[in-house]
């Protein structure tokens, strides 16, 4: 009998449940009976035009760890409303389709801070014999943070907590799949940076301004929170465009809000008066010009975004609000916000970088850097050169993974842990006002990391700064620009570690073969290199096209000659960058994953990626005389002919005498004619 009301479905979801155990009240419940912390969560998220209730998804589950939510259906078409880039949210698909209104709950409530992931079901039927369920893992409160499990076809997972903890495991991202939304999401901030930057360029905000733009208005999106002892106390919620009226009174400027808001954010953020007065002083160009804070015509880039007409700064907000801020949560987590930002616009200015040395290392590289040291939670990390503060945001993410990981997702123990690794194990120092001011706001857009971050010269800095940190690896890429292509950040970083310590360097590989050779025999006085990798020469392009390579140290242990050094050749990481962007050409996840397991296993490396191991990894000794750190001056080239080298050159030698007797057959018909 074909069903006639979506209760029909409900009473079907009911029957399932019950059949694996569940008990209505005690295991599961529907619609508005759930915790008062779930209707926190959902706080906001009706799907009506105010939104003003809280949400109230078909069923759900609280009965373990992560919550679970039922969206139901009549009819299968009703299960899920998709487009090119993924299952659609807007109101109406949220309204009207199953898997869609199953989402959007699960981003509001991981959008409320009360969860970090969220399970959604969408369910949908025409009879007991055409029943539809899609189930997807929700990680994040952005459009594309989810991943939808194709495997689960039925609800028995939910039958006991040993069912749903196999379930959880094998739900979550593996790192194939954290890598690639790493990458996605790397090419999805990108896309949206050239639009803001036309945009902005539209309305004549300078490439120097630009970033600041960014950073500030997403400091002004936050809420205003002062932790009172145990306790969080809400002093004001983050702006929205909706609080930018156009108003040209004194004080009540968009730009002055904005810039008020800041204020107010930093102020009970815990930053010392010296690192907030530096950063509002970066942050004032957002209210400086009067004129941007006038009404005017809509630009086309946000002409879907705003009615009628509005300030240049509301519609620069708008974007960042809808495009950046809703997305953060959905980015991968070695994303470094700033710094793809200020690439993009440093495209425009300052030569891309080069006359002032800056060239941000992409998040693929961090992330892989970061897993070469092996860093967990106990570690302490810093980086000298700290830029927008790429580097530490992987080794964060890789601090609070392994936190997880120990504890258990989301437990007190494991928050507690993430909190005290944030405020005392990630150390960065950084010279140039605007970037520190970047990496302050990267670090604050992570949860705050930012209580280490410093304002100078690493070479400047305190004793006991170094001395009390007690650093025990070190993430570097210094500037192109300093003495000796920077190689000595590396001996200043490596002097100020704990002894067996690690650091890892990305570099000019000149450095490593005759350029620096002053620096780099102190380094080996005193320290142990275990390992070159050689890097694509357009890994940095379009900032710069320059051959690098990662250096690995072992601190305060001096170079034996007479134990070999590990050579990796990754110049071709299976990507492809150009001035327009980065394009797959071989396989470039699993290589990424694939170079970590070469510089563990060396040839004998289980990978996944197509390698010559054979031609890929080299050990072999290096001299005292700091000129021959880089894989090539190790790489063994096989001189001897082959049988086909001996067939190809007769092959060419033949095509080129055929070519000569053609050439001359057709001058002796010329002379005669």
């Amino acid at each position: 009998m074909n069903w006639k009301l979506e209760s029909d479905v409900n009473d079907w979801v009911k029957k399932r449940l019950e059949t694996i155990g569940l008990t209505k009240h005690k295991d599961y419940n529907e619609e508005s009976s759930m915790s008062e912390y779930m209707k926190e969560a959902l706080s906001g998220s009706a799907k009506t035009a105010s939104k003003t209730n809280f949400g109230r998804p078909d069923f759900h589950v609280e009965r373990y760890q992560r919550p679970v939510i039922f969206e139901n259906k009549y009819s299968v078409k009703k299960l899920i409303s998709e487009a090119k880039d993924g299952v659609k949210q807007d109101d109406k698909s949220i309204s009207d389709f199953a898997v869609n209104g199953a989402l959007y709950y699960a981003r509001s409530m991981i959008a409320s801070g009360k969860y970090s992931e969220v399970f959604a079901i969408g369910v949908a039927g025409d009879n007991d014999d055409n029943v539809t369920i899609k189930v997807y893992y929700v990680f994040g409160s952005a459009l594309n943070a989810y991943k939808e499990l194709t495997a689960v076809r039925s609800l028995d997972f939910l039958e006991s907590e040993h069912t749903f903890k196999t379930f959880y495991n094998e739900a979550v991202l593996t790192e194939d799949e954290k890598h690639q939304l790493l990458i996605d999401s790397q090419a999805t901030l990108q896309g949206y940076a050239k639009k803001l930057n036309r945009l902005m360029h539209n309305h004549n905000i300078t490439a120097p301004q630009r970033v600041l733009y960014v950073s500030g208005m997403l400091l002004a999106m936050q809420e205003v929170v002062k932790n009172d002892g145990d306790e969080l106390q809400k002093l004001g919620d983050g702006l929205t465009p909706a609080d930018l009226h156009g108003s040209q009174l004194s004080g009540n400027r968009d730009g002055e809000k904005i810039v008020s808001h800041i204020a107010n954010f930093l102020t009970v953020s815990g930053l010392s008066d010296t690192k907030r007065k530096l950063m509002l002083a970066s942050f004032g160009e957002i209210s400086k010009d009067s004129q941007r804070d006038e009404v005017t015509e809509l630009d086309r880039e946000v002409a879907k975004l705003i009615d009628g007409k509005s300030s240049v700064t509301k519609q620069i907000f708008t974007f960042i609000y809808e495009y950046i801020f809703k997305s953060i949560d959905g980015l991968g987590g070695h994303i470094d916000i700033m710094g793809e930002m200020y690439s993009e616009f440093l495209k425009y200015a300052l030569g891309d970088g080069k006359e002032i040395g800056i060239v941000l290392t992409p998040p693929c590289v961090t992330s892989m850097m970061a897993q070469l040291l092996n860093i967990k939670k106990d570690n302490k990390v810093m980086d000298l050169a700290t830029g927008s503060a790429g580097f530490l945001i992987s080794a964060m993410e890789l601090m609070i993974d392994d936190a997880n990981a120990t504890f258990g997702k989301s437990t007190t123990q494991a928050n507690d842990e993430i909190a005290k690794l944030k405020r005392d194990n990630l150390l960065g120092v950084e010279l140039n006002a605007e970037m520190f001011t970047l990496a302050a706001t990267n670090m604050i857009l992570r949860g705050d990391g930012s209580s280490r971050i410093e304002k100078g010269s690493a070479f400047n800095r305190p004793e006991s700064l170094f001395e009390d940190f007690k650093a025990d690896r070190l993430l570097l890429n210094p500037p192109f620009s300093y003495e000796e292509n920077g190689l000595p950040f590396l001996a200043h970083g490596l002097d100020k570690m704990e002894k067996g310590g690690l650091g890892a360097i990305i570099i000019q590989d000149s450095a490593g073969s005759g350029k620096a050779t002053r620096t780099a025999q102190s380094i080996l006085r005193k320290h142990t290199m275990l390992a070159s990798i050689k890097m694509p020469v357009d890994l940095f392009v379009p900032m710069a096209g320059v051959q690098t390579s990662i250096y690995i140290f072992e601190a305060k242990k001096p170079h034996d000659v007479d134990k070999t050094v590990k050579f990796i050749d990754f110049r071709n990481d299976g990507y492809k960058r150009a001035k327009r962007g980065v394009s797959e050409v071989d396989s470039p996840v699993q290589r990424y994953q694939d170079i970590i397991k070469i510089y563990k296993a060396g040839k004998q490396a289980k990978v996944n990626a197509a390698w010559d191991l054979e031609a890929t990894y080299i050990e072999d000794f290096i001299t005292a005389k700091g000129n021959d750190w880089n894989f090539e001056q190790h790489q063994v080239i096989d001189t001897k002919p082959t049988l086909e080298d001996f067939k190809t050159t007769v092959a060419d030698y033949l095509s080129w005498e055929v070519t000569q007797l053609l050439k001359q057959k057709g001058e002796d018909r010329s002379k005669k004619a």
